[in-house]
């Protein structure tokens, strides 16, 4: 019997031609080929702190050979300030404290911008109460009564 809806098949899924799947793959190998790059410039990481590398132990090191001055700037440059490497910050994080020079240069007449400190009659007096204070404070103050119990 038919359905009052319409008949509607159910569409069983037909196994994967293996002829299919084979050229699904050499697609997928060809762009991923293409993507790829042969790396071929190999040197030390300049970020990991190690400054001296051993020669191998079987053979004798070259007096004549020098060092290596692109390495050597490589290693420096690692080692440099961010604000010295770049121009402008490369994290939200190097935005904090990356301009640090002052906007206005300090001008010490300008009375709208400077406010020297004002000793008054009370500054005077906490001056001098200072002055005379103990430098240490009583130790019955500090400590609790565990501590002021002589063992016996």
């Amino acid at each position: 019997m038919a359905d009052a809806g319409g008949s509607k098949e159910k569409k069983t899924k037909e196994p994967k031609n293996q002829v299919h799947q084979e050229a699904i793959l050499v697609e997928t190998i060809k762009k991923e080929l293409r993507q790829q790059k042969l790396f071929t410039n190999y040197s030390v990481n300049p970020f990991k702190k190690s400054e001296a590398l051993t020669p191998k132990p079987n053979v004798y090191p070259d007096e004549n050979e020098g060092e290596d001055s692109s390495f050597i700037d490589i290693i420096h440059r690692a080692n440099l300030e961010p604000e010295k490497k770049y121009s402008q910050p490369q994290t939200t994080a190097q935005e904090v404290g990356w301009y640090h020079e002052p906007l206005l240069k300090i001008n010490r007449s300008d009375a709208r911008l400077n406010f020297p400190m004002i000793r008054s009659e009370i500054s005077a007096y906490a001056e001098e109460y200072f002055k005379f204070k103990p430098k240490k404070y009583d130790k019955s103050i500090r400590s609790g009564p565990e501590t002021t119990a002589k063992p016996t």
